[in-house]
């Protein structure tokens, strides 16, 4: 990053704060705090029909939080973050869809099939944050999936012990 000219840099700065850094969080906490109520709901019922529900619900009701979360934490002139707007926007649409990425196979009757389709959009969506973490904020992709995975696994083992308590 350091390699641009100065006006690059504070472009590339600038779009990483405004967009990719309130996108980022919004992917992590879709895609990660949505695991334990989906695979507790899953390993609970084994209805994949309610377990679809749950999930949806999760991805809308976190989406919904975390786009008023990020728009309300700063007015963006203090800390250079850009337009509330732009962030909440950014981050509740990106948590919504990894949210909903590992629950949209849930809408297959079979729940083995539901569950191992969901299992393999889990592990998608872990190294996509992975690599987003390693290309826009410079983090070594080794540390970046260790940090993501661990963090996935630990979500993901609370719903199921949940779940099949």
């Amino acid at each position: 990053m350091d390699q641009l000219p100065a006006n690059a840099l504070e472009e590339k700065r600038e779009f990483i704060l405004h967009v990719i850094q309130p996108g980022l969080a919004g992917l992590m906490d879709g895609s990660v705090s949505s695991l334990a109520p989906l695979f507790a709901a899953a390993f609970s019922t084994r209805n994949t029909h309610t377990t679809f529900l749950v999930g949806l619900a999760t991805a809308v009701g976190a989406g919904i939080s975390m786009a008023f979360s990020e728009a309300l934490s700063d007015d963006g002139k203090l800390s250079g973050r850009g337009s509330p707007l732009t962030r909440g926007l950014v981050c509740g649409g990106m948590t919504f869809i990894g949210a909903a990425g590992h629950t949209l196979p849930f809408l297959f009757s079979s729940f083995h099939i539901a569950m191992v389709v969901a299992l393999i959009v889990v592990v998608i969506e872990l190294l996509t944050i992975a690599w987003m973490r390693h290309s826009y904020m410079d983090t070594a992709l080794p540390k970046a999936v260790f940090q993501i995975v661990v963090g996935g696994i630990m979500v993901f083992i609370a719903g199921v012990l949940i779940g099949g308590s």
